[in-house]
């Protein structure tokens, strides 16, 4: 018995050594891990600052004094305050800002393998958060683009999107710049829906992410009647065919792979 008693005592030894073992092993992950998304926020927070500071320099700077004409544009024809960042990597397609969710970031488009930046950062290096990406089809004049963005757990990247679920918040933050290389364009929330990633043929959600383009007045008006049938809710806004529209999608835990999906637009001519 006393052998039995002894044993047992080892055994519930040796097991909290390993649930101790465990434990500190999860610690560590976690810093680790806390320490690498820290480093992609800064990152990201270094490249919002260049082009704040390339922004303030562009423009007329003093209308009344002559020779203080500072150019917007670049000799390449990008938009002055982009092209420094373009100049260092071709794949940058534009630039998204959203003030109220800390959102400030670069986008970037790779045709040939639309998921590049999947888990890349801007430079190119791994990135547990990635960078924001344009799906595929995307052209800078086409009126319709889907930008992809991780739902990271510190509110980086697409974190807080999901705020926009409430049509209060809609309202009182109704803008979303998006500027291309060469233009800026300020666009106006219309919806947000919840929607399912899913290769089976499915009754419930809008597949939007199958849509690479609206070429046509039957298919804008088409996509936009599944838009409003799957919103949350009514926003009043009006848009028609040849207007832009934009569409912000991060995962989302209500399902299996979820999607959280915003859609704006911008009027034509705008």
């Amino acid at each position: 018995m006393k052998n039995v008693g002894k044993n047992r005592r080892g055994l519930w030894r040796w097991a909290a050594l390993a649930c101790a073992g465990i434990f500190l092993f999860s610690c560590v992950m976690l810093v680790r891990e806390g320490v690498l998304y820290a480093r992609e926020r800064e990152a990201n927070r270094l490249l919002a600052r260049r082009v704040q500071k390339e922004g303030g320099a562009s423009g007329i700077t003093d209308a009344g004094t002559e020779g203080d004409f500072v150019p917007r544009y670049a000799p390449s024809g990008n938009l002055l305050i982009y092209d420094g960042l373009w100049q260092e990597n071709h794949d940058l397609a534009g630039w998204l800002s959203i003030e109220d969710l800390g959102i400030d970031l670069p986008v970037m488009y790779t045709p040939s393998d639309p998921d590049y930046y999947l888990h890349r950062a801007f430079d190119g290096d791994d990135a547990r958060s990635g960078s924001l990406f344009l799906g595929e089809g995307w052209e800078p004049e086409s009126g319709y683009g889907i930008i992809y963005g991780h739902h990271m757990k510190d509110g980086s990247m697409f974190g807080r999107l999901e705020r926009y679920r409430s049509l209060e918040y809609a309202l009182e933050h109704p803008t979303i710049r998006f500027d291309t290389l060469t233009q800026e364009r300020e666009y106006t929330v219309l919806a947000a829906f919840y929607s399912q990633a899913n290769d089976t043929p499915q009754t419930d959600t809008l597949r939007y992410y199958q849509y690479t383009g609206l070429p046509d007045q039957d298919t804008f008006e088409e996509y936009l009647r599944q838009v409003r049938a799957a919103a949350l809710y009514d926003t009043g806004g009006e848009t028609e065919y040849g207007d832009r529209l934009l569409v912000l999608s991060t995962c989302s835990y209500h399902r299996k792979k979820g999607r959280f999906v915003v859609v704006a637009y911008q009027k034509c001519g705008a």
